[in-house]
């Protein structure tokens, strides 16, 4: 993606196509990751979780073992645990989307990037953060 300058408003129209071109890219990146399946398991592997490829949790499974060895506040870590690992995979997705929208060009650190917080927002928003 190209950006304007002083004197290149002929380019806006272009520059428009190319936003449009990015935000179909986008949706359709967002539908596909909200069709795959992706799990994650807690250091012990007895709890596994899978959500969407946008991190919509799915489905929880505890191993029997979990339920007889771990206590209340330990299966409710593994669990946690098991949740967050599966949606740090699933963030894996959303970072192959966003890298090829701007054709492999490095992304600023999150901290630099002026659209990191409203894409958090709307993430949140969705139901996928």
């Amino acid at each position: 993606m190209t950006y304007i300058g002083a004197g290149d408003e002929e380019d806006l129209p272009r520059l428009f196509r190319e936003v449009e071109r990015m935000a179909g890219t986008f949706a359709d990146g967002m539908r596909e990751l909200d069709e795959r399946k992706v799990t994650g398991a807690d250091s012990s592997g007895r709890v596994v979780a899978t959500v969407t490829g946008s991190s919509r949790l799915l489905h929880v499974r505890i191993d029997p073992r979990a339920m007889r060895d771990l206590d209340h506040v330990a299966l409710s870590q593994a669990v946690l645990d098991a949740v967050g690992a599966a949606r740090r995979a699933a963030g894996e997705g959303l970072d192959e989307i966003l890298g090829g929208l701007d054709g492999g060009r490095p992304r600023p650190a999150p901290e630099d990037d002026p659209f990191a917080r409203y894409f958090d927002a709307f993430l949140r928003e969705d139901g996928h953060g």
